[in-house]
């Protein structure tokens, strides 16, 4: 939250801030990228192997929401849809929630801090 305040203090700077982001599906496949907050909204980029084929899936969000809680559409380049839920620290800049996807494929969502090790 702190962060998102920060970046609307920068208004005349043209504030953005870009974290990591890893999604962890449940057979281990992990895909990699980054979020992207700025005060004409926030989006999300992750590139890997899902299910053994090389995929990109992104998605946006309300990145000036003051809720904890986020949910973000998913659209991936095979064509499959889906929904992250996520849950941001106190910090506003990182969190955790879960992906699911219309095939039923589900992961861990992980941004921030945290994601940098993957």
């Amino acid at each position: 939250m702190r962060a998102v305040w920060i970046c609307v203090l920068g208004l005349l700077s043209g504030c953005a801030m870009t974290v990591p982001v890893a999604v962890i599906s449940g057979n281990g496949d992990v895909m990699r990228g980054s979020s992207t907050a700025s005060l004409s909204g926030g989006s999300f980029s992750v590139t890997g192997r899902l299910r053994g084929k090389e995929t990109t899936c992104s998605g946006s969000y309300d990145a000036l929401s003051s809720s904890p809680t986020i949910s973000m559409p998913v659209l991936c380049s095979d064509g499959r849809k889906g929904i992250v839920i996520a849950t941001r620290d106190p910090s506003g800049v990182s969190g955790s929630g879960r992906v699911r996807l219309t095939d039923g494929t589900e992961g861990d969502f992980i941004f921030g801090q945290a994601a940098a090790s993957f």
